[in-house]
């Protein structure tokens, strides 16, 4: 099923470049007359649908707005006749990709025709060439991406955190996440051993728990252990009431408001002004095309905003940094969170570290985006945009976290691996994540 669902967005291309081989082209079109014929056909249908851009589909009357016109795929397939396909999103948060065909000339171009090709990046048909070199439509069985990392739904799993205790020769401390309930994970403790002193705090500005551990050198070697029984639900675009958005276009410490960022957002939206919707899918498109995924050297995974700009190379945490960063210099809401990312093909066993992903606020809806995985496998870069997937958990949310009392080095950059300090000097811990599906 996965070479399927990537077969499907390689052969959605095919089509309309095949056919333009076939017929005699239209003298001076452009595929930008046929951009600019789809853009005033869904501008003008939104404006009569009061907003939303409507499409019957089944037995419902969808309501859309544009997101992004593929123009890789814009294709003029003969005389007077053009193929354009177009990303449209609900408002909770699914995106349909959508086939038009239209007829006419430059400035005046009619749709004649217009199917829903794919929701959320799961396609319902595939193109396939015939023996006379036409196309058409082959119906797609079960092309779900669960075989690329993703558990759709809900997911039941315990989720193990571990470490040992390094040397020390001195008091210490450790500051620890603590996942905690929301309406997307349900979290509750399962095990709770940890050697030293215990204080639970909560950092000011996102409510983070997070686990204190007074040590000494007697816990030099010592074993940390907590378990937590989820469950996960998939998470869409939804409303949060409790916080203002604009909190979240202040400059971080990592992630500064800087004039190359402003330059960067006003370069990447030129012609994009439609919706922050259309302007978000614009800088998730850049953060692809400028980054990539590769952790070498020491400055990588600090989820530094420069660094990433400048290296265009990075893991997670410097690929929603970067994202994050272009988002608030073009005036979109964005927020950072971070936990792990649990296996989907096995039911239980390690697992590599730590993951992070991002939303942006747009429509008065936080959108969910995971831009490093949507990178490392592109057929679900679609769905990316607007979900995370059920199997992953959440440990912490936010940047520079204010502690009380907290490290010697100030506010903590991210939380999830252990922040240890041996008389005030930071010290690294790295921990074992483990799980157990339940209910496979």
């Amino acid at each position: 099923m996965a070479l399927m669902l990537g077969l499907a967005y390689v052969v959605a291309a095919g089509p309309p470049q095949a056919i333009a081989a076939t017929h005699e082209p239209i003298p001076h079109l452009v595929t930008a007359d046929i951009q600019a014929g789809i853009e005033k056909h869904i501008a003008d249908r939104t404006r009569e649908g009061g907003g939303w851009f409507t499409l019957p589909f089944g037995d419902e009357q969808l309501r859309l707005k544009l997101v992004r016109v593929h123009t890789e795929y814009l294709a003029n397939l003969g005389p007077r006749r053009h193929f354009a396909c177009v990303d449209l999103a609900s408002s909770d948060g699914h995106v349909y990709d959508v086939d038009f065909f239209l007829e006419g000339d430059p400035g005046d171009m009619r749709v004649t025709e217009t199917t829903i090709h794919k929701l959320n990046g799961r396609p319902y048909y595939v193109w396939k060439q015939q023996p006379d070199k036409t196309w058409v439509r082959a119906e797609v069985d079960d092309a779900t991406p669960d075989l690329m990392g993703i558990v759709e739904g809900e997911d039941r799993f315990e989720f193990i955190y571990s470490a040992t205790v390094p040397p020390i020769d001195a008091p210490a401390r450790m500051w620890i996440p603590i996942p905690e309930s929301d309406r997307f994970q349900d979290v509750r403790v399962a095990r709770f051993d940890v050697p030293g002193r215990q204080q639970m705090l909560t950092d000011e500005a996102y409510g983070n728990q997070v686990l204190m551990l007074e040590l000494g050198p007697e816990h030099s070697g010592a074993q940390l252990e907590l378990r937590f029984d989820v469950r996960r639900l998939e998470k869409g675009v939804y409303e949060d009431r409790d916080v203002d958005p604009e909190a979240f276009l202040a400059a971080e410490r990592l992630v500064p408001d800087t004039e190359q960022f402003r330059a960067i957002a006003a370069e990447v939206l030129v012609g994009k002004e439609q919706n922050d919707l259309v302007r978000a899918r614009a800088i998730y498109d850049h953060t692809i095309d400028h980054m990539r995924y590769m952790k070498f050297g020491e400055e990588y995974g600090q989820g530094n905003a420069q660094y990433a700009c400048d290296s265009a190379f990075g893991n997670c945490t410097d690929f929603h940094a970067y994202f994050i960063a272009v988002a608030r210099a073009a005036g979109i809401p964005a927020r950072f969170a971070i936990g792990a990312a649990v296996p989907s093909n096995r039911n239980e066993g390690g697992m590599s570290g730590y993951h992070c992903w991002a939303e942006f606020h747009a429509d008065g809806r936080w959108w969910p985006v995971d831009i490093s995985e949507a990178d490392k496998f592109t057929p679900l870069s679609t769905y990316y945009f607007g979900h995370h997937p059920a199997n992953r958990i959440e440990l912490s949310r936010g940047r520079d976290l204010k502690l009380e009392p907290g490290p010697a080095s100030g506010p903590i950059n991210f939380l999830a691996y252990p922040v240890l300090e041996v008389a005030g000097t930071p010290v690294p811990v790295k921990p074992r994540f483990g799980f157990r599906r339940v209910g496979r």
